[in-house]
Parts: structure tokens; C-alpha cells; sequence
């Protein structure tokens, strides 16, 4: 996806230009792949909802609404977005995962956290603009840690108390005011598993639209200490080796391609031997 020059500008989408619709937790999709066009979403959408420009696509200009959920049609099938990121390999995640978070934007920032007045749309930036503060109030980001804690020949995956998915993933956590992404990892391990680790190494980074998240993934090596879960957020951890893995999640997270690369690691490793 490329962006416009002017990112800002305001503009209204033709009749048959690409559509990204919303209805609550859930993408809309047509009956052939994921955009819907504007004369199909143009009357219904949610009141004072407008169409926001996310960038071009194919050439074409893409836009994200807010459609009304009782007026669904029949063609349309509602998917939850973690389904579509998930569990849909066809589904164009990066591009939804965008698209959903500039929406939150567009809703969050209407009006200004400082004077309370309506925001408008900046001429150049991709922004809310309050002309009585003279501030701007951009898209948000929180920064999360994702990490793989190595020990010997084996590594660290935990289950989350608060999903019912029977994934089990890695140690996760937003970083705090004033810490640094390799603090913020010695601390949600140690929070969340009673360990301390060494050797925190950055890998890869991925955005995530939960509502707003850039999730940094790090290796990081067991020092010290016994598995002590906290339990409001962890049900299940324990130390795995490659090729003996309970289910994971896919290959389109972060977490995914974490778990991958530490197993071809570990077991390039032992062929080195």
C-alpha cells in the first residue's frame, strides 16, 4: 500500500473506489474478496461516521467506514478480526490491521482531549488538528514486547488466562513511561514467570490493531529462578523443545515466526554439534 503525498487531505471516495468496512469488532466482506465499493456502503453508514483515506492500493484509493450493523445484507459476512488475521491466509491482514487502527483514530480524536472542542482534518499530516489549542492529535501507538526465553536446548511458551483460544504463546506486555523495550522485557517476564533473563536480542517488529499496538520481539536467555505464573495472567507455561510444540499461533503473528526462528536456532544448533 502506498500513500498519498498529502496524506491529510481530506477527500471523498468515488462511487466505485475500495472500501474497507466495519461493523463493531468485525470486517465486512463482500461476496468476493475483502473491499466493498462505496455505492454499496455509502447510505448506511453509522451516524456521524464519514469515509477516512487509508492509501492506494492497486493503484486505487482505499477507505475505511463504519457501516450500521442492522443494515447488513445478505451478501455481506461479518468476520471477527482476529479470525480474519488469525485464521484467514487470503485476508490482506496488514492492510485491515491498518485501516481498523485509523479508524480508532478517527473516532478517538473528533474531539480535543484538551479544550474539548471539534477537531478537523489537517491540510498535510495525517492528523486532528484543534485550532483553538493549536495542537495535534495523531494516531496512537503503544509499544509492546513480545519475547522467547531460551533455556538450553529448550524455550518458554505460556497460555493466557484471558483468551479461550488453546494457543499457547510467548510472555507479551506494553512497555511503561520512561522504560526502555529491553526493561520492559526483564519485567513482564519476571511479572508474569518469577524468572529473570539475560541476553536480550531485538528480532522483528509487527503492527497489531488491538486497538493499537506495535509489538517488539526480542530472544532473551533464562538466568535464574522457578516458574511462578501470574495466574490473572497465565493459566499454563512450561519449557518446550522444537519439534514437540503444543499448538502455537499461525505464522501471520509475530508470536508465530518468534517460535519458528528460535526452533530453527536451537535445532541448527544441535546439527552444528
Amino acid at each position: 500500500m502506498t500513500q498519498s503525498a498529502r496524506v491529510g487531505d481530506w477527500r471523498r471516495p468515488g462511487e466505485e473506489d475500495d472500501i474497507v468496512a466495519l461493523s463493531g469488532s468485525n470486517i465486512l466482506q463482500p461476496a468476493s474478496g475483502w473491499f466493498q465499493r462505496w455505492s454499496d456502503v455509502k447510505n448506511r453508514l453509522v451516524a456521524g461516521s464519514e469515509p477516512v483515506f487509508v492509501g492506494r492500493f492497486n493503484d486505487r484509493d482505499l477507505f475505511v467506514v463504519e457501516v450500521v450493523s442492522e443494515d447488513l445484507r445478505s451478501e455481506d459476512q461479518p468476520i471477527p478480526l482476529r479470525e480474519a488475521l488469525l485464521s484467514r491466509p487470503d485476508a490482506p491482514a496488514a492492510l485491515i490491521g491498518t485501516a481498523v487502527q485509523i479508524q480508532h483514530w478517527w473516532q478517538d480524536h473528533r474531539f480535543c482531549g484538551r479544550c474539548g472542542d471539534q477537531t478537523i482534518y489537517h491540510a498535510v499530516e495525517r492528523t486532528r488538528w484543534c485550532e483553538n489549542c493549536e495542537i495535534s492529535w495523531h494516531a496512537r501507538l503503544a509499544p509492546c514486547v513480545i519475547v522467547v526465553v531460551r533455556r538450553d536446548g529448550r524455550f518458554l511458551l505460556a497460555r493466557s488466562s484471558r483468551t479461550r483460544r488453546h494457543y499457547f504463546s510467548l510472555i507479551a506486555g506494553f512497555v511503561e513511561p520512561g522504560e526502555s523495550a529491553e526493561e520492559a522485557v526483564r519485567r513482564e517476564v519476571m511479572e508474569e514467570t518469577g524468572l529473570s533473563v539475560i541476553n536480550i536480542r531485538y528480532q522483528a517488529s509487527q503492527p497489531w490493531p488491538f486497538p493499537h499496538q506495535l509489538m517488539l520481539g526480542y530472544f532473551a536467555d533464562y538466568d535464574a529462578g522457578e516458574l511462578i505464573l501470574q495466574e490473572d495472567e497465565l493459566a499454563d507455561a512450561d519449557w518446550f523443545e522444537p519439534g514437540n510444540l503444543p499448538p502455537v499461533p499461525p505464522s501471520t503473528t509475530i508470536a508465530g515466526r518468534l517460535i519458528s526462528a528460535m526452533e530453527s536456532e536451537i535445532m541448527t544448533g544441535r546439527a552444528a554439534k
